[in-house]
């Protein structure tokens, strides 16, 4: 489930598209007023969408849109003049008066693209720093010094024993170097 934060000047407006939403079956994690508010909801979650207004008493969607963490989305509730000024394209918008049906679609496709996202990155190798690099390397030149293995060989043990154990590749070298410097 993705978090969902609301963000209109008037409470009323923010509270109803909070009840609306709700309604349809998503978990808004906040409503707000202020820019500030929303930065700091936003501040206790990972990721996830706001939805919001055009100006709020201490900002407008713009300044609030580059304060974000990269991991949320935004969608704008505004009015046609304002849309016809131009949106940046990382904002979605809608034009006001909001239509039940159309923030609900737009809402459901945000959120698919914001897991299809997360799922991505989630599959992204990480990159090993330059210190777990070189714990690696040490525990491979130890085996094969030790054990007359090739590299590709002494790789394919730490990376075997990483798995057999369920511990990173990193760990399983620093075990490998313990085990074998007595």
């Amino acid at each position: 489930m993705v978090n969902v934060i609301v963000v209109f000047p008037n409470l009323e407006n923010a509270k109803s598209v909070r009840n609306l939403l709700i309604r349809n079956g998503y978990s808004v994690a906040g409503v707000c007023t202020s820019g500030a508010q929303a930065l700091q909801a936003a501040d206790r979650l990972t990721d996830g969408i706001i939805v919001c207004g055009y100006k709020f008493s201490d900002m407008l969607y713009t300044e609030l849109h580059e304060c974000l963490p990269p991991s949320f989305e935004m969608l704008l509730a505004a009015s046609d003049t304002v849309l016809g000024m131009g949106v940046s394209r990382d904002i979605v918008s809608l034009p006001l008066p909001l239509k039940v049906h159309d923030l609900v679609n737009t809402l459901e496709m945000m959120t698919a693209a914001h897991l299809r996202k997360k799922r991505k990155q989630k599959a992204k190798p990480k990159e090993r720093s330059l210190e777990d690099k070189r714990i690696i390397e040490k525990a491979k030149q130890l085996l094969m010094e030790r054990n007359h293995m090739t590299e590709d060989e002494a790789h394919r043990y730490i990376q075997k024993c990483s798995m057999d154990s369920g511990n990173s590749m990193v760990e399983s070298a620093k075990m490998v170097f313990s085990l074998m410097k007595f």
